[in-house]
């Protein structure tokens, strides 16, 4: 189920009333919240490394941004459901990208490549993402009121 779904139906909405329009824009908040709630949660995961090199918030949010799909990818091998080569097969692209990703040589994969990651990343820490869904309902709860 795609977390627009999901996030619908704990809303308890009926994603067929809306249109193609509003479910793709629902679908891209939805995405730029989980990323963010994700930046947030590796940001308290590397707050100790942050206050070693005695970064200020400004670069400690620049230096998360850039290696964000880094994090990512280093959770899921630590889960040790999947294996560099693995992640390579399921977002099916070249394993040298992925390394390059995961060793922070390359900050900036596509969109498309992300979004592969992250599902794979959803599938693997499901409790996770079921707590930033709760998390962001209950935001547009307390802004809806």
């Amino acid at each position: 189920m795609s977390a627009a779904k999901l996030l619908c139906q704990t809303l308890d909405v009926n994603p067929h009333v809306l249109s193609k329009e509003e479910n793709l824009v629902l679908e891209a908040d939805l995405f730029t919240r989980i990323c963010e709630e994700l930046k947030a949660i590796f940001k308290v995961k590397y707050k100790d490394y942050f206050r070693v090199l005695k970064l200020n918030t400004e670069m400690e949010n620049t230096m998360m941004e850039s290696n964000f799909v880094r994090c990512v990818i280093n959770d899921i091998l630590s889960t040790e459901e999947y294996s560099l080569p693995g992640v390579a097969y399921y977002t099916r692209t070249p394993e040298d990208v992925i390394f390059e990703i995961a060793s922070g040589k390359n900050t900036d994969p596509s969109a498309l490549l992300l979004r592969k990651i992250i599902e794979l990343h959803r599938s693997i820490r499901p409790e996770l993402y079921r707590e930033i869904m709760n998390k962001i309902v209950r935001e547009n709860q307390l802004t809806t009121e």
